[in-house]
Order: structure tokens, then sequence, then C-alpha cells
């Protein structure tokens, strides 16, 4: 029982977030590329792109070749979790941590497995990734300043928060089962092939769907620097840096069990890694100068230890999370309040200063992780939300293969026919495709489901 326990909780797909397609000027990927830029960070060619450290002028449309960037979880019933957050007991070869966003998925709920409160998580953060990418598209086929253009920017800066999310869920039930049972070999061969073989595959197959679609020249996948930049910071798709993030994390997170060991406090967590993730851009911005800061784990150093801390501690999250709540959710309300007109600023092209605007991202991400695991484990107690809760926990045990499908799902269905007419038919469109890019690759998730094609395409 312990063992299949243990496996559960090792077992959670990571899904990541992303920005836009790849000819979206928005998004994370975007985002990320010119913070970059906005922070003295230098260009993939190693020019220094930008030296102001304070102010400087933002972008909003770069190469699609260069959109990748950052931006920016109830006890079983026969088990030792206490109630409030739930992890279903899966056997040992239907779960296991993926290549993408740290935790790896369960298999798809099948009769007489139960959705877990990690499933809830995933579920949501999935939602939050593809409408983010959808808004994406369709504020490319609408007049700038518009109320239709401004309430598309409204939704695509809220949902920002995927990719933070997914290291913070990834790093919170690694550390819970490492805890719980360590095996460093078979830790590092499970990351190798679920993590390391899945980020190989993909990158290959966007690589080829680039330029099968007219958005890269054929050359490019015959140019050595090509790849290297696609290997070395998740580049062939804007939406493949998290797969290698998932890595970096993979690997640092044995690295930090002594200090799990301690059972941090979460307050603490999140204080603390809020100063060492401005310590970490500062040096970067000052000693490191890496091309692409927002492709490695450096970037999600707070999601990180505040996932730590929560792993550790798992059980009595439910309870810190009723006594803390009062005051993390008007700090998210305004931190959110202090972010979104900075994002606002930055797509437009408007003068930010990055240190701010990565700041107030951190924050922002960092307390929506929380609050959504603080709202899965609420709906996993709850029976009023029962449809709801197993409908969003249902596409979260699916959410690798709709991570990974739905950006040349969306690609494609505007190269068919792109968002266009009046306002309600364009939010229209552009709500359809979102649910296509949603529903095709979970049906796929589920029809592969422990079949050796889903095996090899996602590594279970």
């Amino acid at each position: 029982m312990v063992r299949g326990v243990l496996e559960a909780l090792t077992g959670l797909e990571p899904v990541v977030e992303v920005l836009q397609t790849s000819a979206l000027p928005l998004g994370y990927s975007a985002a990320v590329l010119a913070v970059e830029r906005l922070s003295a960070f230098t260009s993939a060619s190693g020019r220094n792109v930008s030296t102001h450290p304070q102010t400087c002028k933002a972008r909003p449309s770069h190469n699609a070749e260069c959109r990748t960037a950052p931006y920016p979880h109830d006890g079983l019933q026969e088990g030792q979790i206490r109630p409030a957050l739930r992890l279903a007991t899966v056997p040992a070869c239907m779960t296991d941590p993926v290549a993408v966003a740290p935790p790896a998925v369960a298999a798809p709920v099948a009769a007489g497995q139960r959705l877990t409160t990690i499933d809830t998580f995933r579920g949501l953060t999935i939602l939050e990734v593809v409408g983010h990418h959808a808004t994406g598209m369709g504020l490319r086929h609408t007049d700038v300043g518009s109320t239709t253009h401004d309430l598309l920017l409204v939704l695509n800066r809220t949902l920002h928060f995927a990719v933070p999310a997914f290291v913070f869920l990834s790093a919170l039930v690694l550390t819970h089962s490492l805890l719980r049972h360590f095996d460093l070999p078979r830790y590092f061969w499970r990351r190798l092939t679920r993590g390391a073989w899945p980020y190989l595959l993909w990158s290959a197959l966007y690589a080829w769907w680039y330029v099968k679609t007219g958005q890269r020249a054929p050359e490019t996948l015959t140019d050595p620097e090509r790849w290297r930049d696609w290997l070395l910071y998740g580049k062939a798709s804007y939406h493949l840096y998290f797969l290698l993030v998932a890595l970096e994390v993979y690997l640092v997170l044995p690295l930090m069990l002594p200090l799990a060991r301690r059972r941090p406090s979460i307050t603490l967590a999140l204080l603390v890694g809020t100063a060492v993730q401005l310590g970490l851009y500062l040096l970067n911005r000052e000693v490191l100068h890496l091309p692409y800061p927002a492709s490695t784990v450096l970037w999600y150093a707070l999601p990180t230890l505040l996932g730590l801390a929560v792993g550790a501690g798992l059980d009595s999250f439910p309870a810190w999370w009723r006594r803390r709540r009062w005051v993390l959710l008007p700090l998210l309300a305004a931190s959110y309040a202090a972010y979104l007109p900075v994002a606002m600023n930055y797509v437009r092209g408007q003068a930010v200063k990055p240190i701010v605007y990565s700041g107030l991202s951190w924050v922002f991400t960092a307390l929506v992780a929380l609050a959504l695991l603080g709202l899965a484990s609420r709906l996993q107690r709850g029976e009023s939300a029962g449809m709801f809760r197993r409908t969003i926990g249902t596409l979260g045990t699916v959410s690798l293969p709709i991570y990974l499908l739905h950006p040349a799902l969306l690609q494609a269905l505007e190269r068919h026919r792109a968002p266009q007419g009046e306002p309600q038919e364009l939010l229209l469109t552009v709500a359809l495709y979102a649910l296509v890019a949603l529903a095709v690759p979970a049906l796929i998730g589920w029809r592969l489901r422990r079949k050796k094609l889903g095996l090899l395409l996602f590594g279970r």
C-alpha cells in the first residue's frame, strides 16, 4: 500500500506553460525574451542587448525563432496522508514523473481509481495554458486599442502562471516522494526515460513541424547552431523550454533534500524564496549574463523552494492554508493589481523596469500556485462540485498530451481560418479553437493510456 502511495506521489504529469503560437508576439515565450533583453541579458549571439539596469523600452514582437521564455497542488482512504490532500494509489507501472514540468502524470483515471487533489491542480492549470495561448492567438487579429483587444489582453496577462505553478507542483510531489523513499539510481533512471526522452523527441517533431508549415526554412534542420539553441535552451518550439526546466529541477531536488528533511516553514519559504529569486536575478544581470535565463531553473527558484516546503509538510498544508488564506488572498489581489498594469504596458511596448516586472510576476505566480492548491484541496473535499471536480481532474490526468499537442493544433486552426469578423464572432472563434485544442489532445491522451505508442510519445 505504501509503495502504491509513493508511486502515485511521483506520478504527476507536468504540464507546461506555453505562451503563444509561433507567430504570437505575446505570451510567456515572447515575454521572457523581452524581459531577458530588458534586464541586460545577452542575446543568443552573445551580444549584450540592453545595458540599462533600470528602465528600457519593451518590444512586443520578436522573431519566431526567439520565442521561448519563462514566462515568468484528503488523505487516502487506506493511507497515511491526511484527508485534505488526496493522492490516488495507482500501480507503479501507471505513474512516475514525466519529462515535462516536474511531476509525471499518473495514468488516466480508470475504473476503481480516484481523482486526486493533484489531478485537480493540473487540470486547472492546463485550462490556463490553453486559454493563455488561445487569447494570444486572438490578440494577433484584433485592433490595438479596441475593446476586444483590451479584453483579450487582460485575460492573456492574467492567465500567465502555468510554468511557475507546475514547477511548484513538481517540486512538491518529488520532494514528498523522495522523503518517503530515496532510491537515487531509480530516481535518475526514471527522470531520464520519462523526462529527457520526451524532450528530445518533441524537440525533433516540432523542428519538423515548423519547417513543414513554412514557419522556418528547410535548411534550419541541418544547421548545427540551430539545433544547439533548440536543445540547450528549449527553443525547438516556444513551449518546450519548460521540459528543459523540468529536467533541471529533477537534478537539483536531490541536493535540496537535507533542507526538506528539516520541514521548513511554508511562510518562511515564501519570504526567503522571494529574496533568493531576486538575488539570482541580480547575479545573472551583473555576472552570469545567461543568454536565456528564463529557460533555466534559476528563473524558478521561488516556486521550487515553495514546492519543496509544501512537499516536506504536505499533510499539514490544508490547515496552514486555512489559517493563512485571510492574509494570502488579499496579498494575491494586491500583487495582481500591481502586476497587471505593468504586464500590459510591457506588451504595449511602453517603458518598464525589468526588475519590477519580473519581481511582480514572481510574487503573483507564487501566490497563485498556493491558491490553486488550496482551491484543489477544497474541491476534493466538497461534494457539491462533484461533476466539475471530476471533469477538471480527468483533464489533469492527460495534461501532458494536451500540453505537448495543443500548440500545433492552435497553429493549424489559425492557418486554416484565422479569427475574424465582429467582436462576438472573433471571440467565439477563439473560444471554439481553445476548446478543440483542449479536447482533441485529451482524447488522444486518453486513448493512448497504457499503450506502447503512448509510452513512446509521452514517456509513459
